[in-house]
């Protein structure tokens, strides 16, 4: 089992950048593939990011393709969002996922995900 955990989260404005990170701790050992999702007010996740477990595949929502990167450092055990130019609409609760495995009809759906983080925070402020 392995429980993933979110960083990074915070107030910015925007147009700004912020990069959050996810560095899984339990089982490591394997790798999973990698999924970003976010919500608001409570309501259901949204897929927003996500990468394969060999890394060579990316999938983004289109409400931040060409804003965001996934990205992920193995040897730092650790995933990464950079989210470039937000805006106000991308405030939301940040979570961070990973999947034994998402066959590549679930990998942007929170369907595809096994384990989950706690989120972070991110507010970006007009």
């Amino acid at each position: 089992q392995v429980q993933p955990a979110e960083s990074g989260g915070g107030l910015v404005q925007a147009g700004g950048s912020l990069r959050l990170s996810c560095a899984p701790s339990g089982r490591t050992g394997s790798k999973y593939g990698m999924g970003w999702f976010r919500a608001t007010g409570g309501t259901e996740r949204n897929f927003v990011a996500a990468i394969t477990w060999s890394g060579d595949n990316t999938y983004y929502a289109d409400s931040v393709k060409g804003r965001f990167t996934i990205s992920r450092d193995d040897a730092k055990n650790t995933v990464y969002l950079q989210m470039n130019s937000v805006k106000p609409e991308d405030t939301a609760i940040y979570y961070c996922a990973a999947a034994v495995y998402a066959p590549s009809h679930l990998r942007t759906s929170a369907r595809g995900y096994d384990y989950w983080g706690q989120g972070t925070q991110v507010t970006v402020s007009s």
